[in-house]
């Protein structure tokens, strides 16, 4: 039950407990944040619900920030603290070989990503542009949420691609139970977002997959690293979609009432749709060209 038949300890016994001490971290680390808020607009907190704190922190970048960030820094801390002291690795052997082609080439991949979904939903008429392209509408948000998205990016990619992956290797486990096992807990963790939908999950899934796939092909983490930080932002900052069910920030802001909730996401954001689905499936064939180009 413990151990493998190779006298191992099993990755499951790893990759639990660190899962839920990187989430009783990200509570704990995310608690300043909130505490600013609560201290900055007790007399508007008495007797509120949850939801009224997330539309009042999602009012204040700043301490939406302080707390989602703070939480963010807590699970790569409490990440590298379980690889460096009980999975007894390095920052390299959790995946950070140099590789600064792989961080620029993920940077490109998620941000075209994102713009083709893009430009196919304004010419199909399944999106309306609020604001005009020569009218960008830049604010703290803009700052802010990209702080947020690099920090998200890293977080995530260290613990489900670097932790899980390479605590199932380092058991031999096989490469599809690694890619199906990493990607499950991703799609997992994303369960509680705002306005989630089955399709939102599944493509979810499908990107874990495709991060994994990049993860493995590189042996670096800097690939699925750039494509997520891109795909986030672009998503979210840029253009204005939710972001797995988070509000929308955009430079520019577009409408999807008038859409197809198929292919715009709804209020899930672009990662409800079949778009999405579209561009993680052309993502495989995008990385494997780049690998190939490499070698």
């Amino acid at each position: 039950m413990f151990k493998n038949k190779k006298g191992q300890v099993r990755a499951g016994w790893f990759i639990v407990p660190a899962f839920i001490a990187m989430v009783v971290a990200q509570q704990i680390f995310a608690l300043p944040g909130l505490l600013l808020l609560i201290f900055i607009e007790t007399p508007q907190l008495a007797g509120t619900s949850q939801v009224h704190v997330l539309e009042m922190l999602d009012n204040h970048p700043w301490f939406f920030l302080a707390m989602q960030g703070g939480g963010i820094l807590g699970s790569i801390l409490i990440t590298y603290i379980f690889w460096r002291f009980i999975n007894k690795g390095t920052w390299k052997t959790l995946g950070f070989k140099s590789s600064i082609p792989d961080f620029l080439y993920g940077l490109f991949l998620g941000a075209v990503s994102i713009c083709i979904i893009f430009i196919i939903l304004l010419s199909s008429g399944n999106v309306t542009l609020l604001n005009s392209w020569g009218s960008p509408e830049f604010s703290t948000y803009t700052v802010s949420f990209l702080i947020l998205f690099i920090l998200v990016g890293f977080s995530e990619e260290i613990f489900f691609r670097g932790y899980v992956m390479s605590t199932m290797a380092s058991r031999n486990h096989p490469k599809w139970a690694i890619y199906v096992v990493s990607a499950v807990i991703f799609s997992i963790a994303h369960g509680m977002n705002p306005n989630v939908s089955l399709l939102g999950l599944l493509n979810i899934l499908m990107v874990g997959l495709l991060f994994a796939y990049m993860f493995d092909a590189t042996k670096s983490l800097w690939l699925p690293i750039g494509y997520h930080m891109t795909w986030n932002y672009f998503q979210g900052n840029v253009f204005g979609f939710a972001v797995s069910g988070t509000t929308p920030h955009g430079i520019y802001n577009v409408s999807v009432d008038a859409g197809n909730e198929w292919l715009t996401g709804g209020a899930f954001g672009l990662e409800g749709g079949l778009l999405a689905t579209l561009l993680i499936i052309l993502g495989f064939f995008a990385t494997r060209l780049y690998v190939q180009w490499k070698q």
